[in-house]
């Protein structure tokens, strides 16, 4: 139904061709496999709607030049803005500097701390990450027949997609069909590849006995992986998961690898974004928070999801 509401709203702002729109997009940063395809995604979106231009700026994984970029946006009067947060606990000044200009807000893939306080011209879409953990979990629990030792890599510890993602981990093994599951390890890797190859490697160093890696994303999977192969692991035959089916997890996953993802559609949740803006510009309604579906990925489907993230 919500994702019914945007479409019906967008098609009525769509249908007038007097409407044009500016919106100004500040994005986490640009240097990031999954939030490049929602970059493109908007962009690529937004190219086919007459009359709509998006501004779109590297908010370098800085809060203050985030924060400062949307003031910048309202002074040089856009229709509405797009927000991928820096840090999800720290949104509020956003949205009040949004709010207090009467200008449109959508906060695209990363929900913001204030999210239940948005006001009438602010929207949230993404994706449920109470699926995206869990979806992962589940596979890896099956994989593992229900028991052994895992390592949890997380993410960015002030965003909520990892406290999400990390909790749905905690969640699952906590079930009667795997709670013979134990973490003997968990740390943040800050979604980042490298960071992820070298908590990898300490770990190896320590000698942690482990029987599946659990990580919040592809990227620290991937850099995972890199450290258990530079190590002499055999990692054809190890289970290692992680979240978003970027085209490079994809990849190992078809080299034998990665054993599980989960597809978050991030061009979708562009599109998504750009739509809910628009609405909100010519003051339609628009739901709250705008959820696009999560969906595992294994080597058995793997193929349908190849050039989609």
């Amino acid at each position: 139904m919500k994702r019914v509401l945007i479409a019906l709203a967008a098609a009525t702002v769509l249908s007038s061709p007097a409407f044009a729109a500016k919106i100004g997009v500040s994005m986490d940063k640009f240097d990031d496999n999954f939030l490049t395809v929602l970059r493109n995604g908007m962009s690529d979106y937004a190219k086919t709607v007459p009359g709509v231009t998006l501004q779109i700026e590297d908010a370098k994984d800085d809060v203050s030049k985030q924060l400062s970029q949307v003031q910048n946006f309202i002074a040089n009067g856009v229709d509405a803005i797009i927000v991928n947060p820096v840090d999800t606990s720290a949104t509020a000044a956003i949205t009040k500097a949004a709010a207090d200009a009467g200008v449109p807000l959508v906060y695209v893939n990363r929900e913001p701390a204030d999210v239940d306080k948005l006001g009438p011209k602010a929207a949230f879409v993404a994706s449920n990450e109470a699926e995206s953990g869990t979806l992962e979990t589940k596979q890896i629990c099956k994989l593992l027949g229900g028991k052994g030792n895992i390592l949890v890599i997380e993410g960015q510890l002030s965003n909520q997609a990892a406290v999400q993602r990390t909790k749905d981990i905690h969640e699952v093994i906590s079930t009667p069909d795997c709670n013979g599951m134990k973490i003997v390890a968990e740390q943040t890797a800050t979604w980042d590849r490298t960071q992820a190859q070298n908590l990898m490697t300490n770990w190896l160093s320590k000698g942690l006995k482990f029987d599946a890696v659990v990580s919040n994303n592809d990227e620290m999977a991937i850099g995972a992986l890199q450290a258990m192969k530079a190590a002499g692991i055999d990692t054809k035959a190890a289970i290692v998961g992680g979240v978003d089916a970027t085209q490079d997890a994809l990849a190992s996953m078809k080299a034998g690898d990665l054993k599980v993802t989960v597809f978050q559609d991030a061009a979708g949740q562009g599109k998504g974004a750009v739509d809910a803006a628009l609405a909100l510009a010519a003051g339609k309604p628009v739901e709250k928070k705008v959820y696009i579906p999560f969906l595992l990925v294994t080597p058995a489907n793997m193929d349908q999801f190849m050039k989609k993230n």
